[in-house]
This record gives structure tokens, C-alpha cells and sequence, in this order.
């Protein structure tokens, strides 16, 4: 019967015992036989083997098959007792059904197995389940991580879990799951006037519980009814303030005032800008305020008359070119970076906004094509909600384009766009 190849550590080491492993390789179209399977089952578990006795557990079997698909696939065979001796199971073909179940209905996403039933002279019977994770990552119902290693499965440690995504999908950090957070460190106030907002349109919001909403109405937390485990967006856009500070240092934002147009000049103040989203961007947008003028409309240049006092007056930006700027920086950046900081820098005569990007993947030609609004977008889920009118920031409409044209247009200067070293700069010049 033909069955997918895996990828296998050597378990042999004479030439002949690891000859199964060579075939599944080497060979085009392979067919497993009974000898080979034997071979297989004698070299014991490791990463990519796992033996069960039979399927009693659907919790512990659904972790299993998150271990492997996370971890490079694998196979798990059932029938088989602890000491590699075939049993079979009794009723192959509810294992069978039970199986693919599992990987459909108990794993996020849903996995598509490969089942076979292998058949033996004596009667017996066993079920090998391969599987393959093409889209990491998966994880349980209850929104654990699992990964395989050696013979063992262990759930993924939030740090492990960064590191990983870091590497495999650094587009999802933004749906991680946290463990440590409860309900209450949600602000109720921002969290319910969202809601309120779709009264019209929305299902008895007066009846909702905050964890309720999350995970059913706004897709931002997982877990069964009596667990509940919110993601990283729903922390950053309905957390309180001091709680996500704790929970996701990295996403506080540093500002900072120069006296002078580099970063040589001398430092006036600096300040970390921690809290939700919300918070962020008005604590931002006043920090910028205090030393600049954002106006919707160029002003005149007065006539600076002999006599008076040569003092640089505080430059001026396009208001909505800034506020789009703040935006950005807030919903756009690349959380999973963990030693990039964003970082805002006003100078006398331009703003300096820098987010974490990585720079693989983040081509030149892809820094081209955001100039025309043909966006990467690294949190999604986060982008949606926060510019919305509903969530209570009037974010201006037009993305990079609309910031490249109307500050151009305002300073009479070309901003300047950077990817380099996993960072995204922008730079924009006052009037």
C-alpha cells in the first residue's frame, strides 16, 4: 500500500537495519511491506516514530499528533505494546474514523493524515497514522503547543514558542496564546465601548463576559468553556495598562527629543511608552505635539524682520502624515524580533520613526512596492480592529502612499524610506 515518505534518523547501525529508511528515500513510489514495517517498529521511538498500544486517549493523542506535526512530521503506529511487540487493535476501523476525527475536529488548524491499516498472517491487524505539518504552527483545541523531542513530547515554553515562530511563521505572533492572563486584565471600559459600537448589529452584548467575546465574537482568545487563554493581539489592544507592560515589555515604544537634525545631537528627553495600543498612540501623538506642530494645512512663512531674535522656530508636519506614521509603528511591526525596539526620534527638522522588520524576506523589491500601497501585512488581526472609528482612534486613510505624498507636499522635502539590519525606517521632514 503506498504510504507518504518521512523523514527519519538513522536507528541502525549495520547497512542492512537502516535499509528501510534508505528505500523510503531513494525510491520514487514506495510501498511499505510488512518486513519493512518490522524493521521500522524494531528501532524503537524516536523523533519521528511514536508506538501506541491503542487509541484510549483523545487529549494525550491529539498532543501527540501536534508534537509531530510541529516538529518536522512523523509517524505514530498503533497496536504496538512497550516492548516493540505487534498486538494490533481490535477494531481498526473505528481507529480509523477516531483518527481522522481528531486531526479534523481536536487540532488547530485541522490536519489532513495519511491512515493505513497493515494487515499480518496471524490475523492481527495495526494502524499507522503519518503525518505531516505543512503549516506551522499546530496546536491542541485548548490552544497548547506541543513539540517533539527525541522520544518524547513536551508542551512549548513561551520563550521556545518565540524563538520557533521566530523562524517558521514570524506572521503569527500576533495569535500566541498566553497562559497567565485572566479576564481581569482586560479594560473593560476600552474592550466594552468596542462592542458597544455594533450594538445594532451585534448579538446580546449585555450578556457577554469578557472572555466570551474574545474568544467567539472577536477571535482573539482559545480554550474550552471552563479555560481561556487570549492572544497576544487581545492583550495589545484591550489589556490594561500596567498588565501589558508586564505581560509584553517588548512592545513598549521609545521616544525621544534631539536639539540638532542627527543623531549626534544633544539629548533633550526620552521617555518608554508602554500600555495598549489605545494608550500608545495618544501618549505618542502628545509627546510629538509638545515639540512640534501638527497642522492639516502648510502655513505661511512669516517675515522674519531685522532685529529679531535668530531662535529656530518648532517645526510643523502634516497632521494625518504623522497620526498614519503612529499607526503604522503600532500595528505593523515585527513583535517575534525580540532585541529590535521601536523607536521614535524627533529631530529640529525631522521625524525619525524605526520598527522592527525582518530583513529576510523584505526584499528591495518588496520596500518598492509599499511606496504603492502593496503592504505585508504582519498583524492583521491587530490592523483590523485598531482602525476601526469603533475602537476610538480616527485613523486617516492611505496607508505609506498617503504619508509619502502629503508630507512631500507639506515639507517640500522627499521622506526617506530604510530597511536594513531587521529594522523599517521612515523618516519625514517639517516645515
Amino acid at each position: 500500500m503506498p504510504r507518504r515518505k518521512f523523514r527519519h534518523s538513522q536507528r541502525f547501525e549495520s547497512s542492512n537495519e537502516s535499509s528501510f529508511q534508505e528505500y523510503l528515500l531513494n525510491q520514487p513510489g514506495p510501498t511499505t511491506t510488512r518486513t519493512e514495517l518490522l524493521r521500522l517498529i524494531r528501532g524503537g521511538e524516536d523523533t519521528y516514530l511514536e508506538l501506541k498500544v491503542k487509541l484510549s486517549n483523545v487529549e494525550r493523542i491529539a498532543q501527540a499528533i501536534v508534537a509531530h506535526a510541529n516538529t518536522a512530521g512523523g509517524t505514530i503506529i498503533f497496536g504496538v505494546n512497550d516492548q516493540l511487540r505487534i498486538e494490533g487493535v481490535s477494531n481498526p476501523e473505528w481507529v480509523l474514523e477516531e483518527l481522522a476525527r481528531i486531526c479534523r475536529a481536536e487540532i488547530v488548524p485541522p490536519i489532513i493524515p495519511v491512515l493505513d491499516t497493515i494487515a499480518f498472517d496471524s490475523g492481527k491487524r495495526i494502524v499507522a497514522l503519518d503525518i505531516e505539518g505543512k503549516h506551522p504552527p499546530y496546536r491542541t483545541r485548548d490552544g497548547r503547543f506541543y513539540l517533539r523531542y527525541g522520544a518524547e513530547k513536551r508542551e512549548a515554553s513561551r520563550a521556545e514558542l518565540s524563538a520557533w515562530l521566530d523562524e517558521i511563521r514570524p506572521l503569527g505572533f500576533e495569535n500566541i496564546p498566553m497562559s497567565n492572563v485572566s479576564e481581569s486584565d482586560f479594560d473593560d471600559g476600552l474592550l466594552w465601548s468596542f462592542a458597544n459600537a455594533f450594538e445594532d448589529s451585534a448579538l446580546n452584548t449585555y450578556l457577554y463576559q469578557t472572555g466570551d467575546f474574545l474568544r467567539k465574537d472577536l477571535m482573539l482568545a482559545v480554550g474550552n468553556v471552563d479555560e481561556f487563554f487570549p492572544t497576544v493581539a487581545a492583550v495589545l489592544l484591550f489589556g490594561k495598562n500596567e498588565r501589558v507592560a508586564e505581560l509584553l515589555p517588548r512592545s513598549n515604544v521609545t521616544i525621544t527629543r534631539f536639539s540638532g537634525d542627527n543623531g549626534n545631537a544633544q539629548l533633550i528627553e526620552k521617555v518608554e511608552i508602554s500600555g495598549n495600543l489605545h494608550t500608545q498612540y495618544e501618549s505618542i501623538l502628545a509627546f510629538i505635539k509638545r515639540y512640534t506642530d501638527l497642522l492639516k494645512e502648510r502655513p505661511k512663512k512669516r517675515l522674519t524682520l531685522v532685529g529679531d531674535a535668530i531662535v529656530r522656530e518648532r517645526s510643523s508636519y502634516h497632521f494625518y502624515s504623522v497620526s498614519e506614521a503612529i499607526i503604522n509603528i503600532l500595528v505593523h511591526r515585527d513583535l517575534a524580533l525580540r532585541d529590535v525596539p521601536t523607536r521614535i526620534s524627533i529631530y529640529d527638522n525631522s521625524i525619525e520613526f524605526i520598527n522592527p522588520r525582518r530583513t529576510a524576506g523584505f526584499s528591495p523589491g518588496v520596500s518598492r512596492s509599499i511606496r504603492y500601497g502593496i503592504t505585508q501585512r504582519l498583524n492583521p488581526q491587530i490592523a483590523a480592529i485598531f482602525t476601526r472609528s469603533e475602537y476610538g482612534i480616527h485613523a486617516p486613510h492611505g496607508g505609506l502612499p498617503m504619508i509619502l505624498r502629503q508630507s512631500q507636499r507639506f515639507s517640500g522635502k522627499k521622506p526617506e524610506i530604510y530597511t536594513v539590519n531587521d529594522e523599517f525606517k521612515l523618516k519625514i521632514y517639517g516645515f
